[in-house]
């Protein structure tokens, strides 16, 4: 039989992976669309970088897409932002032009 000292070991596998000093966390985006009533759609966009202000983001993409949005606080996935109609592939544009994210970094969820 094998001795239960033998089976200790030197990691944990479950715990929380640590990140490098060096290395920055993955930025997840992701922009989903809802449908309301009819016609009418909602955008989402969850997962700003925490180094962004959301409010004068909101305000410029209320300027340059011209549409109505709001800024929703989530105790868990933080402040998402929500705009009328289809934005999604007008937000993701404007992300990558000013260098905000990757596009590889950017998950645009759709109907």
């Amino acid at each position: 039989m094998s001795n239960i000292e033998e089976l200790n070991v030197p990691f944990d596998p479950f715990a929380d992976v640590e990140q490098d000093n060096n290395q920055q966390p993955a930025k997840n985006i992701h922009l989903r669309v809802q449908q309301r009533n009819g016609r009418k759609t909602l955008t989402t966009f969850q997962g700003l970088p925490a180094e962004y202000d959301a409010k004068k983001l909101l305000k410029t993409f209320k300027r340059i897409f011209a549409c109505s949005g709001i800024i929703i606080e989530h105790e868990e996935l933080g402040s998402v932002l929500q705009f009328a109609g289809d934005q999604r592939i007008k937000i993701a544009e404007f992300l990558v032009a000013e260098k905000i994210a990757k596009k590889t970094d950017i998950t645009v969820h759709g109907l």
